[in-house]
């Protein structure tokens, strides 16, 4: 049994959402830009990438691929509603630096490639590449709790949301 085997219990009313990326966890209110770090989009996590590649929290439909690859939106078959943020401002790169795996509508496994992201290129070019992971229906569940214990892998449980 897998990493993503055990993320989520039918039997429990606990959803566990993974890393999308190799990384440290932190807390997302250490986000330095304040849509983030003060809650404003809901409660969640944030990770210091060490990789180049965002996967799938769950199970899940993707909602909005942006187009310049720095963002995706996916509405999780559990109900939450994810969004992943590749870096901070990196909009305006304007997909430079950005490869997009998905596509709106496509239903994604936990673990299926995403994004792929350059982040050598876009930390020279002057961005933050954090990747906050945010849910933004987080009033609809009883908890969302972050864990932020340091080194994570792509898939290690960094959520926990509790049915409401």
């Amino acid at each position: 049994m897998g990493i993503f085997d055990k993320l989520f219990s039918k039997s429990s009313n606990e959803i566990r959402l993974g890393a999308p990326a190799a990384g440290a966890a932190v807390p997302l209110s250490t986000v330095s830009d304040p849509t983030f770090g003060t809650g404003i989009l809901g409660k969640g996590v944030a990770i210091r990438p060490t990789g180049n590649r965002v996967v799938a929290p769950c199970d899940a439909t993707v909602d909005l691929m942006f187009d310049t690859g720095h963002a995706v939106s996916l509405k999780a078959d559990c109900g939450a509603e994810v969004l992943i943020h590749v870096g901070l401002e990196t909009v305006s790169l304007g997909g430079r630096h950005f490869t997009v795996h998905a596509k709106n509508g496509d239903h994604v496994t936990a673990g299926q490639l995403l994004i792929e992201f350059d982040r050598q290129a876009i930390a020279a070019a002057g961005f933050d590449t954090i990747i906050p992971m945010v849910i933004c229906n987080t009033p609809d569940f009883a908890a969302v709790t972050a864990q932020t214990a340091g080194s994570v892998q792509a898939g290690d449980t960094v959520l926990t949301l509790v049915k409401a």
